[in-house]
């Protein structure tokens, strides 16, 4: 018995007794970003994903989890002057990154034009997609700021409503760039770290 060192205390006995099951703690990064213009610094795990991060660290809810496949865009937010789907960028990959939620479009209590757009030309029913349209129009916006009906639902091609119809939200947009352009403004806000061109 004791080459195997059951009874003897030997050195397999001594093996087996150092080998037990550890559960280690996961492992963090620290991550800075820009959300809404206000700085932020926190230790995440790598798989946490943006969306999460908005949600449950920040408290942003507004950011909006649908399917987590980045099948319907509820999740988008502008990145660095960009729409992206939330629920496929890891927090750690926006280490650095200026982000625009829903959250950070009116400004002193002023809507953003795209907000407006979207309450005069009643854009939302349940409201549930209404934050990624929204942001995904500034991207449209962004790049062309006087889409045609063609151009608008070409860009909101990632985007799912169930309720509308989508031809009010084409019309809130419409609104929204003709707003935009009274007021020569931009579409994205400076702070949301917009598109270089």
């Amino acid at each position: 018995m004791g080459r195997e060192g059951k009874e003897d205390g030997g050195e397999g006995a001594k093996l087996r007794n150092d080998v037990s099951p550890s559960v280690e703690a996961p492992v963090k990064k620290a991550i800075s970003v820009t959300v809404n213009g206000v700085p932020y610094r926190h230790e995440v795990e790598p798989r946490l994903l943006l969306v999460y991060y908005l949600r449950e660290v920040l408290g942003l809810t507004g950011t909006h989890i649908g399917c987590d496949t980045t099948s319907c865009g509820a999740c988008t937010v502008i990145m660095n002057g960009l729409a992206v789907k939330s629920c496929t960028v890891l927090a750690v990959q926006a280490e650095g990154a200026t982000i625009l939620t829903v959250e950070g479009l009116a400004k002193d209590r002023t809507l953003h034009p795209i907000q407006e757009g979207f309450w005069e030309e009643h854009g939302l029913q349940c409201g549930f997609c209404t934050p990624g349209m929204m942001l995904t129009a500034l991207q449209i916006l962004e790049r062309n700021p006087e889409p045609s009906e063609e151009e608008i639902r070409h860009g909101l091609d990632g985007n799912l409503c169930r309720c509308t119809g989508y031809q009010h939200i084409v019309n809130s947009i419409r609104y929204a760039s003709r707003k935009i352009k009274e007021e020569g403004g931009t579409a994205i806000p400076e702070t949301a770290g917009r598109e270089r061109r």
